[in-house]
């Protein structure tokens, strides 16, 4: 059991409370980013419907319920919540070809690797969650050309030749892409919480039934309060787990309600254990985030110039052509590259917090920076229609405030 989980002392807990049949019905799984609370969420739901006799909840397990959940095609697990799977994909996919080209000993696990990715995204868009939804039929659409690629490539077919296989995997990058930017939700709308729990009542055939929330602190108030009322009662043969990198952001009613598994931070060992283990890359020496974000389209060091360029224009009251700094940057597309870009600006304003005056002002342009995101995110606005205006409201900060944005 938890074989896969690197560096976690919460890995053991999980197993004692598992054999002893005391693991409860709501949990939450707390820690940082990248701590394996998801590798845990999804080996827990595994664990739970495994039907084998001996060495129960293996990795090596091959009962029918097993090799589904390994595949991510259970349909006994339900995943919700917002998350950036577009960096994952790329970097299981890289290894994913490479472990292919070279015939390399570790293909088995390189597939499997690159299959859950891309499943972690398209677990969301489970239709029975989406039901009622408006943008269903153009998910359905995407869903469809993603699920008969990834058909192609998914055990037990054989693999076709190397080209084919590289076709696939950059369409799939394409349409991942395109089903996370345009449709993933930054917080879960609430009548996926309400489809979730009609599916939750419906007795499964075999095995439990696990609803997986990551990012639970995120929820908005009316959705906190739905899933309040299933944990309240959960039906008999479901488990809820929630995972979350702030604790205290958690509603307190639905803290007690759910027993916490505390994640710690990894040190440098495990984290390089982790990449060279799951990714087959030994020369990386970072955190396992840092890896990630060297799939980006654009390095971070060169979103940090940018956003250090849009912060001395506002300063030099120079303007510039935010639509063209979008284009020009493939409008920011993923969504984590807009992320980190006014992630550098409020590091640039850092230093307003030193003094009264300067404090004010930026913590107005904080306010301004969530809201950017929000525009772009829940309010469909262009990247560069939103940075238009943020350029323009920062602009007025500084000039309210004598230019204090030198």
């Amino acid at each position: 059991m938890f074989e896969n989980l690197v560096g976690q002392e919460a890995g053991k807990a999980l197993i004692s409370d598992i054999k002893t049949n005391r693991f409860p019905r709501a949990v939450l799984y707390a820690g940082s980013a990248a701590s394996g609370k998801l590798t845990a969420a999804l080996e827990t739901a595994r664990i739970l419907s495994c039907s084998a006799e001996t060495h129960k909840g293996s990795w090596q397990c091959t009962c029918p319920h097993c090799l589904q959940s390994k595949s991510l095609i259970s349909t006994n697990m339900m995943l919700l919540g917002p998350r950036d799977c577009s960096l994952e994909i790329a970097a299981a996919g890289k290894t994913f070809l490479e472990a292919l080209k070279a015939g390399a000993h570790y293909l088995t696990a390189a597939r499997y690797l690159y299959l859950r990715s891309v499943r972690k995204l398209t677990l969301r868009f489970n239709p029975i969650l989406w039901q009622g939804d408006s943008d269903l039929n153009k998910i359905a659409s995407i869903m469809e050309e993603i699920n008969e690629d990834l058909e192609k490539i998914d055990f037990p077919r054989q693999l076709p030749e190397f080209e084919e296989v590289q076709k696939i995997v950059e369409n799939l990058s394409k349409q991942t892409a395109k089903l996370e930017n345009d449709y993933l939700y930054d917080s879960i709308p609430v009548n996926q919480i309400r489809n979730m729990e009609e599916w939750a009542h419906i007795k499964s055939d075999e095995g439990k039934k696990t609803i997986i929330i990551e990012n639970a602190d995120s929820m908005l108030a009316s959705v906190r309060n739905a899933l309040l009322k299933i944990l309240e009662e959960p039906p008999e043969d479901c488990v809820f787990i929630l995972l979350t990198s702030k604790r205290n952001a958690m509603m307190q009613t639905i803290l007690s309600r759910v027993r916490t598994y505390s994640f710690k931070d990894r040190n440098p060992e495990h984290q390089k254990e982790v990449i060279t283990r799951v990714f087959h890359d030994e020369n990386f020496s970072g955190s396992i985030n840092e890896y990630l974000l060297t799939f980006l389209p654009i390095p971070p060091a060169d979103i940090k110039v940018l956003a250090d360029d849009f912060c001395n224009a506002i300063s030099l009251r120079r303007i510039i052509d935010c639509n063209s700094l979008a284009k020009n940057n493939g409008n920011f597309s993923p969504r984590i590259e807009f992320r980190l870009f006014l992630h550098y600006i409020a590091v640039h304003y850092r230093k307003l917090l030193y003094s009264a005056p300067g404090a004010e002002a930026g913590a107005k342009i904080m306010q301004l920076l969530r809201q950017t995101y929000e525009n772009v995110t829940s309010y469909n606005q262009t990247p560069g229609a939103a940075l238009e205006i943020l350029f323009r409201d920062i602009s007025v900060i500084n000039v309210q405030n004598g230019g204090i944005l030198k």
